[in-house]
């Protein structure tokens, strides 16, 4: 999993090609804001986007009708769980 780089500051520094600044100053202007908006407002649509698709889990249907299967009639407990159950500390 990636690192998380957080800063103190809610600056971030970016290095771009002076034809791509001009592509977003285009558009920027043509919604009727300023690049940073414009930037922050498009990538953050993005990055949820992002966030949306590596939580969500897609499975076919043999794989889930395989996972109902398990959960209905779940296997029974091999050594490595019984032992892991064990160790986990007692309730109150």
């Amino acid at each position: 999993m990636p690192r998380i780089a957080v800063e103190q500051n809610s600056r971030i520094s970016l290095r771009i090609r002076p034809e791509d600044k001009g592509v977003l100053l285009r558009a920027a202007a043509l919604h009727d804001t300023d690049l940073t908006d414009f930037v922050v407002r498009h990538a953050l649509r993005a990055a949820k986007t992002a966030i949306r698709e590596a939580d969500h889990i897609q499975l076919s249907e043999r794989d889930s009708l395989f996972v109902m299967d398990l959960l209905e009639n779940p296997p029974a407990p091999n050594a490595k769980l019984i032992a892991a159950a064990k160790r986990l500390p007692r309730r109150v």
